[in-house]
């Protein structure tokens, strides 16, 4: 867990051991500071070697979509969704805007370049970190809703995905951190997936040592969940 920022360590430590025991697919994903391995560092701005007149997905996110602590960039979940685009015919470019430790305000950030080119569908994966470092989540809302309304606004299908806050906050920040996805989803009406690591949170073997980064099996399930959420926004392949 040494990538985590040292005022967030001991609450995912008390985080990850409670829930582990207690309620195994409720979790904090450690989206920390570091930078990922060299081998899985994600493209934070759009990769200009792809084909501009295609049109793009962009994972606009932390660590959890940067692939960290993966062997290969390629095992990170937006390269796997290129994979399964790419063998089903759909002719969209994948691009991987996760930055490690990033909050949404980070994400709304660097919004405008991270959507920049013939962007059709923007996954927004953040708000883990907010969580970690008790942010309020009033403020993570503003955010995220930032994000989605200038998407909106350049006519991008925005897929939104939850992510749960560590328990030693309390229940009322939980609840509350949890809600703002639910409310942005339907304030927006936009496609939602409740929970980015369903399935996969708080089992160790789908997980890397630290117990909250996905393994390369981890990855497949996120992939699948996703894939289930962004299929139907696509365009039919020819």
């Amino acid at each position: 867990m040494s990538n985590l920022v040292p005022s967030v360590r001991g609450a995912v430590v008390v985080a990850g051991a409670l829930l582990m025991a207690v309620v195994p697919l409720v979790t904090a994903a450690s989206v920390g500071d570091a930078p990922p391995q060299a081998s899985t560092k994600a493209a934070t701005k759009p990769d200009t070697r792809v084909d501009t007149a295609r049109p793009r997905i962009v994972f606009l996110g932390d660590s959890l979509t940067a692939g960290y602590g993966l062997e290969k960039k390629e095992q990170a979940v937006p390269s796997l969704i290129q994979g399964r685009l790419n063998a089903t015919g759909y002719e969209y470019d994948v691009i991987n805007a996760g930055v490690s430790g990033d909050t949404s305000a980070g994400g709304l950030s660097r919004l405008n370049w991270s959507i920049q080119g013939n962007v059709h569908v923007l996954v927004v994966e953040l708000g883990a970190n907010d969580g970690l470092r008790g942010l309020p989540p009033s403020a993570m809302k503003r955010n995220l809703d930032q994000i989605i309304t200038r998407a909106k606004q350049r006519r991008i299908t925005v897929l939104l995905t939850g992510m749960e806050a560590p328990p030693n906050y309390g229940a009322a920040y939980t609840a509350e951190f949890r809600q703002v996805f639910y409310d942005l989803a339907r304030q927006h009406k936009i496609p939602f997936v409740p929970f980015y690591l369903q399935g996969v949170a708080g089992i160790p073997s789908l997980n890397i040592a630290d117990g909250i980064h996905p393994n390369s099996a981890g990855a497949r399930i996120v992939e699948a969940t996703i894939w289930k959420a962004l299929e139907p926004l696509l365009s039919k392949p020819k």
